[in-house]
């Protein structure tokens, strides 16, 4: 048995039992982990409010091999994100970005994943109301970069030839980025990426401010977003946060 003292935000919390509880926490050494909060139910628990989603802390807990499920001694909180409950386009691209990191992240450390996600929440929390969206996306995008498999937008993904990003070009999601020309015939294209989505999604990864959104466009490029994660998932499971706001955004305003 091995005390793990560790960086971490919650990511998923489920009822246990009479008084516990089973949370899912990204850490900065262990990936993603199961921990199980005992008594965390009761009203003078030793967590008190700590554990609220997407809280960030600093996480105590017993990993023993062969188990799934480690027990939490204690979670010290660092930061709360209350503002993340407070508007429901801020809560549907956090839920989304929390979804993310519980189906890839697993267990392997990458190298700045937990930062970029700690960053990224933070970033939505603080958009501007009517650019929620936007920043959820920007969030994604970098750190589905951040762990391993951003897309490549200005070269082809099969090549390696530059392409100028201020020009539509064919997106594969099996190669993980655009297409040139040349390779058009030999690698599977899902779809023609306009000169805007194409600027739009290198900002973001670049860390600038990418462009307002009108409503098409916002579902356009979650849509990107969902087909491309569908890819490199390879389970067939759906990504049910992911789903629910991109159906928010489809309801009448």
């Amino acid at each position: 048995m091995t005390l793990v003292v560790t960086d971490a935000i919650v990511l998923h919390v489920q009822d246990y039992l009479e008084s516990s509880r089973i949370v899912r926490l990204a850490t900065r050494e262990h990936g993603v982990q199961s921990v199980l909060a005992r008594g965390t139910r009761r009203p003078r628990s030793r967590f008190g409010s700590s554990l609220d989603l997407f809280a960030s802390g600093v996480a105590q807990f017993t990993m023993k091999p062969g188990r799934e499920l480690s027990n939490l001694s204690g979670f010290d909180l660092t930061r709360s994100r209350m503002a993340l409950a407070a508007d429901l386009d801020r809560f549907a691209g956090a839920s989304a970005l929390a979804e993310l990191a519980m189906r890839f992240a697993h267990a392997d450390p990458h190298d700045d994943a937990l930062e970029v996600l700690g960053r990224s929440l933070d970033e939505i929390a603080a958009s501007p109301p009517g650019q929620s969206t936007e920043y959820g996306l920007a969030a994604a995008w970098r750190y589905v970069a951040a762990l391993g498999f951003g897309p490549t937008l200005d070269r082809c993904c099969s090549c390696g030839t530059e392409m100028a990003v201020d020009k539509a070009a064919p997106f594969s999601h099996h190669g993980g980025g655009v297409v040139c020309e040349r390779c058009r015939r030999t690698v599977s294209v899902g779809r023609e990426l306009p000169a805007e989505a194409r600027n739009a999604v290198s900002a973001w990864l670049a860390r600038k401010e990418g462009p307002g959104l009108g409503d098409l466009e916002k579902r356009a490029h979650l849509r990107l977003l969902r087909e491309f994660l569908h890819h490199h998932m390879g389970d067939g499971r759906a990504l049910r946060a992911l789903d629910g706001w991109e159906a928010r955004l489809r309801r009448p305003a």
